[in-house]
């Protein structure tokens, strides 16, 4: 037997110091109701709070809790086999956090506006595995490919500029990085998809994305572009620690700095990438990326067979209910009850 929570079977450790407390209790009670000193008095007393129902109800009760424990401990035993149909794509979301994605000019801004983006296209996938790449003056793998889709969406939701604390736009690195985040083990379509403004900031010897993005078409992968922004622009903010809104950002001449979409450079980046561009708002953009990716999933679709292990924890949850059902309605009351209504019928049965 094995179990799927054996932390809570930690719980059974409380099981011997109750059973001490109820015991005390029990000899405390005893003797109090010994001190009264009338024989017939105790005697009957003693029928009523000591008697045989007493000790079943209580007994009863411990091996409902115990029962309850060993359920909530998920025990298994015996195993059968699943299908598990997969499907063999690998898609890497990189996603632009630098300052300039939380300008407004698309709403609420454009980094909330890409992360509802990509929740959609997660939540349009089938079996294929996701992983997250943030870059801004930096890059790197914030989630590994997973199917998991709960815990992408998870992560998704924690990603802001204050991840990478080196500011600027680094998509040629991005690329690398996200490149560098698949798995060679697999033989499966490669796809990135980059959520940006496309406003670039990077070194003198950063990858210019277009090689970078030729690069990996060259070793099989296919790269989409979803531009974010608008071309007249917006300003970018600054906000506090709590997220609240201080002031804008300024240059060195002190005017508000304007963040722009740069749909060329995107489009580039998709071209050589062998994908497409897609605005963020378009009537296709993610969903037309999702259908395109579910033309690649007739080649690497597949189906596993994994051995999984029974849960038996319902066998335990029903005789544990059903203790504490029956500690509840064996009163003493009904005891003694019984016990009078057998002495009666033993007396007015004749002899035999």
């Amino acid at each position: 037997m094995s179990f799927g929570a054996p932390y809570m079977l930690f719980a059974l450790l409380a099981v011997p110091a109750l059973a001490g407390f109820v015991w005390l209790a029990f000899r405390r009670r005893t003797a109090a109701i010994r001190r009264i000193g009338e024989p017939a008095l105790v005697a009957l007393l003693s029928a009523a709070a000591n008697g045989p129902m007493r000790r079943v109800r209580l007994a009863l009760w411990f091996v409902g809790v115990i029962l309850l424990i060993v359920a909530l401990a998920r025990p298994q035993w015996g195993s059968d086999i699943e299908i598990v149909e997969t499907r063999g794509l690998q898609i890497m979301v990189v996603l632009d956090v630098s300052r300039s994605m939380l300008a407004a000019d698309i709403e609420p801004t454009r980094l909330d506006r890409a992360k509802l983006e990509v929740a959609d296209l997660i939540s349009r996938l089938d079996g294929d595995a996701v992983g997250i790449t943030l870059f801004s003056g930096a890059s790197f793998v914030q989630l590994p490919l997973t199917t998991d889709y709960a815990t992408a969406r998870a992560y998704l939701n924690n990603a802001r500029p204050s991840a990478i604390t080196r500011q600027g736009t680094v998509i040629g690195e991005a690329i690398e990085t996200a490149t560098i985040g698949f798995s060679d083990k697999r033989e499966s379509q490669k796809v990135i998809v980059i959520m940006s403004d496309g406003e670039i900031h990077e070194e003198e010897n950063a990858p210019d994305p277009v090689e970078a993005a030729r690069q990996a078409a060259g070793d099989g992968t296919v790269i989409y572009t979803v531009g974010f922004g608008s071309p007249d622009g917006a300003p970018v903010p600054r906000h506090d620690e709590q997220g609240n809104l201080i002031s804008l950002h300024l240059d060195r001449d002190g005017n508000p700095v304007v963040s722009r979409l740069d749909e060329s450079l995107l489009q580039q980046i998709a071209e050589a990438g062998g994908g497409r561009y897609y605005q963020a708002g378009d009537s296709g953009g993610v969903a037309a990326i999702a259908d395109e990716i579910e033309t690649f999933q007739d080649e690497t679709f597949r189906s596993e067979f994994r051995q999984r292990r029974v849960e038996r924890f319902q066998l335990f949850l029903l005789l544990g209910a059903l203790s504490l059902f029956l500690a509840e309605i064996l009163t003493d009351r009904l005891y003694l009850s019984l016990r009078q209504g057998l002495r009666r019928a033993s007396e007015e049965s004749p002899d035999v």
